[in-house]
């Protein structure tokens, strides 16, 4: 009887290891989850089309976007597509740049292509968007 308990107790232990081993693997990260617009000197997009560079001023904005960007595994076949490519440029209080370009279904860290979860990149592409109409209207 104690034998087939701990063996009952053992699979379970196994199946939950497996369980957040496979939840791990295939589950998302957020690159800039912990992101706060303090750390960001500065920010530029550039759309392309039209190869239209815009300075940002709503740094905070920006942020709340990256914070939700959700990417999976990494994927350099963005080079294939055809579309408008959203790129961020940021410049942060450390001293570093970083370069990321929303290209649904693409996110691009760097020159690093990775799949992402759609709404958030979306979400990117059209405030790039809403900041090129608003760059337009003036």
């Amino acid at each position: 009887m104690k034998k087939k308990v701990l063996i009952v107790i053992l699979t379970c232990i196994l199946l939950i290891g497996i369980i957040i081993i496979v939840s791990y693997a295939v589950g998302g990260k957020k690159p800039f989850k912990d992101l706060e617009p303090s750390e960001i000197v500065s920010a530029t997009v550039r759309l392309t089309p039209p190869d239209t560079t815009i300075q940002i001023e709503e740094i905070e904005e920006l942020t709340r976007y990256l914070n939700d960007v959700v990417i999976y595994n990494e994927d350099n076949s963005y080079t294939e597509y055809s579309g408008q490519g959203v790129i961020f440029t940021l410049r942060l209080s450390d001293g570093t740049q970083t370069e990321v370009m929303g290209y649904n279904p693409f996110f691009v860290i760097d020159g690093v292509g990775y799949k992402t979860e759609y709404e958030p990149c979306q979400a990117l592409s059209a405030y790039a968007n809403r900041l090129l109409n608003d760059e337009n209207e003036q």
